[in-house]
């Protein structure tokens, strides 16, 4: 039991970075639209203005550092054995790249489906607004970081506590970003 909820908290605190990523896009972004306001196949924007070049690389730049500051508190408190993004420079930076951009690119590829279905910037998308960026992160993870991947989330227990926990985390820091005036809807 004890190794099940350690599992828990340690597929959690690495995953810190892949949610940080996703509010400080909303805090970087808002300039150079990543769709640059052109429409799709079916007539609809391919994005919209909500998907910018620079909260796409603001976000996922600022859930790396957010990694590496894990990773110096890791190291302060001794517990960089157990619980780490990797055991050199080059392996802990491709995790955290995989997961931050993962993230975004998850986020992104939400919204390209929402827009696909007619729902409209700000509108409600349930999981497509909660899901992707875990899934994507996840998918960038076993692609250029397998070795992290496979130990904290290809046991299932740590991807079904990130999948269970989204929602209600996204949820919450939505609620925090429209109080903060930085989104328009809080959801």
């Amino acid at each position: 039991m004890l190794n099940f909820i350690l599992s828990i908290i340690e597929a959690f605190i690495l995953f810190i970075p892949g949610f940080i990523a996703n509010p400080a896009a909303v805090i970087t972004g808002g300039h150079f639209p990543m769709d640059w306001g052109k429409n799709f196949l079916d007539g609809k924007r391919i994005l919209g203005d909500g998907k910018t070049w620079t909260g796409y690389f603001g976000g996922s730049l600022i859930g790396v550092v957010a990694g590496f500051v894990l990773t110096g508190l890791f190291l302060l408190f001794g517990i960089s054995g157990s619980v780490s993004y990797g055991s050199t420079i080059p392996s802990i930076t491709v995790a955290l790249l995989a997961m931050s951009f993962g993230s975004l690119t998850g986020d992104v590829t939400g919204s390209f489906i929402k827009r696909r279905i007619g729902i409209q910037r700000g509108g409600k998308g349930s999981l497509l607004d909660q899901w992707p960026f875990v899934l994507v992160s996840f998918l960038f993870l076993l692609i250029f970081s397998r070795g992290f991947f496979m130990a904290y989330y290809g046991n299932i227990i740590g991807a079904l506590a990130i999948l269970i926990i989204t929602p209600p985390l996204h949820r919450a820091v939505n609620i925090v970003g429209y109080r903060m005036k930085k989104k328009d809807v809080p959801w």
